[in-house]
């Protein structure tokens, strides 16, 4: 087991090696384009020596700060990337449009930022909906009401005469459950 790790060590030394020299062979290049384009400008335009090495330190400084802030650019990308990798279709998305369950912290934009949900446990996403007074409240909860009214009587003269007695109840219990929604 520790020759896997010392191999995987070495090799990936040796992949960063690799990298870092044609990093440098790069630079290598930008500077003899830049000493060539100079010294041709030299001889086709007739510039002065003073000219010819004021254009090798501009390239040389050009190059110098391409090669300082290439860490930053890679940063700045990798940043980049990774935003757009986790909001990447190729990710497992999970559309809350009908409510859900959020079990893991999860991070989601806001008018003032950034929030979490999930951080302490399980949370509930839940559809919002505006109601005919205008109030905003859960959409979808409470579609289907069930309403019992248990009549006991001695006959069926007895029950006809409770009609409009239940009849109110169930208008007066429709009344409340549209008051609350």
């Amino acid at each position: 087991m520790d020759d896997d790790r010392f191999g995987g060590a070495v090799s990936r030394e040796l992949n960063d090696v690799s990298i870092e020299l044609k990093r440098v062979g790069d630079l290598a290049d930008s500077v003899g384009r830049s000493l060539t384009n100079a010294f041709r400008g030299a001889i086709l335009d007739g510039k002065s020596l003073k000219s010819v090495l004021g254009d090798v330190s501009k390239a040389f400084a050009d190059i110098a700060l391409r090669a300082a802030l290439k860490p930053v650019g890679m940063l700045i990308s990798g940043a980049i990337e990774s935003l757009f990798t986790a909001t990447s279709p190729a990710l497992p998305v999970t559309p809350f449009a009908k409510g859900g369950v959020v079990a893991a912290p999860t991070y989601f934009p806001t008018a003032r930022g950034l929030g979490v949900a999930g951080e302490a446990g399980a949370e509930a996403v839940l559809p919002l909906a505006r109601g005919s007074d205008g109030r905003l409240g859960v959409a979808g909860g409470g579609s289907s009401v069930n309403v019992t009214f248990n009549v006991t009587t001695s006959d069926a003269r007895s029950f006809a005469a409770s009609e409009a007695e239940l009849s109110a109840m169930l208008l007066r219990a429709v009344k409340r459950g549209t008051r609350a929604s």
